[in-house]
């Protein structure tokens, strides 16, 4: 189905109708207009202390028709955001029950199609709703299937576990640091990441802004008396620059932020094995680095050449190897789901290799297709595996890593994701790392430096968040530093209730 006509409700409503029709028919477009509409729904709603929705759906031929229906009980008090937000949620119930049933395909996560599920879960537990009947909203209202409801219960209860002030943490912020250049860019990829060695931009005059931004925003977290709770070092590939460019940058950071060694958790993602060698590891030892990443993705030479990820398997477990006679005891290492030309086999076959080196968190993707990617602007190249297969293969995860004594204690989903499925970071208790569940729950500033960057900046108290992003790319980074570091300066300022001016050279 490539277009839809919708009758009987606001055009206000058609987005949130491509939205649910878009997990069964990738690419709808929504449309008043009646010709050459490959589906038709009509949608009968009533607003009153109940709110009725009724939807139909015919095929064009009108040789077939499915109906849905969904009622509840109207807000007493509430505002005008509300109430519309919970007839959206009726209308979209109603809406799912006919996709289903005239196609046969049930939603793992009902009509839920936001990023973070677990924030729904926090937000009904912080506001006084028990366990039991949280979950009874959750499969009753948003439709959610039992395993999924299951695995936010436990990741949530392990995220209060793991950072029992992190309802708190508002009075604190964590820092991003974006290094945007890989040794190449993976077909899949849509970060800020540009070849080391390309024509996007100077790596010393990068870094050089960085340096100052770094500065400025120490100066303004020691002005105000903010603890920094993690600091992340991300991109990109932040282990492409050089090992003296690292230590400097090190360096500079430890100048710049107040009270550098208190900081809980400094993580440093060294996802590419091909940016790695025995200087760079001891380099984030002897810094006390407390986690890193090593991603092979899949552990089949022929996908990584299919995916441009320039390495090999040998390589992969050499650095990890390496890195682990170096004394680095927390390493994360990431697999995809449904990779072009991988299957239930070839994951099974990744997983045994995970079983022999047992990293201390493990982060399942399930792949998605993300606009402005190498992989979706040339889908004919890339045959990934079916929605059925793709859901066996992360049931097989989830079992095999509890088998395997890992825990889940994070979770985000993301457009276009292979099955509507989700993406999942497990670790050995004890090791989940501290800035996903900050960056994930949202319940902190998060400002970040750097290229490709995006500041969620969270005023204390209000769960607001204002999203300021860094120019993503470098060139653009570089002539722009100075002003963005000034707009971003205001906006902490206006957030934490501030107004002292900055002085940049």
């Amino acid at each position: 189905m490539k277009r839809l006509f919708v009758s009987g409700v606001p055009a206000a409503f058609h987005r949130e109708i491509e939205l649910i029709t878009g997990l069964f028919f990738p690419k709808v477009k929504v449309t008043g207009e009646r010709r050459e509409a490959d589906g038709i729904i009509h949608i009968h709603m009533e607003v009153e202390d109940r709110i009725r929705v009724g939807v139909t759906l015919t095929d064009p031929s009108g040789n077939q028709a499915w109906h849905g229906f969904h009622e509840r009980d109207a807000l007493k008090a509430g505002s005008d955001k509300e109430q519309r937000k919970q007839i959206k949620q009726v209308l979209n119930h109603a809406l799912l029950q006919v996709l289903e049933e005239a196609t046969g395909v049930r939603q793992p996560w009902g009509i839920l199609t936001g990023v973070r599920p677990t924030k729904l879960l926090h937000n009904m537990l912080l506001n006084g709703v028990s366990p039991e009947r949280a979950s009874a909203i959750l499969e009753l209202d948003y439709r959610l299937m039992p395993d999924k409801i299951e695995l936010l219960q436990e990741i949530v209860e392990r995220q209060t576990t793991v950072l029992p002030d992190l309802y708190e943490l508002d009075r604190e912020v964590s820092l991003y640091i974006g290094i945007p250049f890989c040794p190449t860019k993976c077909a899949y990829c849509t970060f800020p990441a540009y070849a080391i060695r390309g024509r996007n931009g100077s790596v010393e005059e990068f870094l050089s802004g960085l340096h100052e931004e770094c500065e400025v925003v120490g100066d303004w977290l020691e002005r105000n008396r903010l603890p920094v709770t993690t600091i992340y070092f991300g991109g990109g590939t932040p282990t492409s620059i050089t090992a003296r460019q690292m230590e400097d940058l090190f360096e500079k950071m430890k100048a710049s932020v107040p009270g550098f060694d208190r900081v809980r958790e400094l993580t440093v993602e060294a996802g590419r094995p091909d940016t790695l060698d025995e200087e760079k590891l001891e380099l984030l030892r002897r810094w006390e680095v407390d986690r890193i990443s090593i991603n092979p993705q899949s552990f089949e030479e022929n996908t990584l050449k299919r995916i441009g990820r320039h390495h090999t398997v040998k390589e992969t477990l050499d650095k990890y190897r390496m890195a682990r006679s170096m004394g680095l005891n927390n390493i994360n290492m990431d697999l995809i789901i449904g990779l072009p030309g991988e299957g239930l086999e070839t994951f099974r076959q990744s997983l045994e290799v995970m079983e022999e080196l047992r990293p201390e968190s493990l982060t399942v993707h399930t792949l998605s297709f993300k606009r402005g990617s190498h992989m979706t602007r040339n889908p004919e190249k890339y045959k990934t595996a079916d929605r059925s297969e793709i859901t066996e293969m992360v049931n097989v995860a989830r079992d095999w890593t509890r088998r395997m004594g890992y825990v889940p204690y994070y979770l985000y989903r993301q457009k276009n994701i292979l099955g509507n499925q989700e993406n999942v970071g497990y670790a050995f208790p004890g090791e989940e790392s501290l800035y996903n569940i900050l960056i994930m729950e949202e319940r902190q500033t998060i400002i970040g430096l750097g290229c490709g960057a995006v500041s969620k900046i969270i005023p204390p108290g209000s769960g607001k968040i204002h999203r300021f992003p860094n120019p993503k790319e470098p060139q653009a980074y570089i002539d722009t530093y100075r002003e963005n570091i000034r707009e971003k300066l205001k906006a902490l300022d206006r957030a934490y209730g501030t107004g002292q001016a900055v002085s940049l050279s």
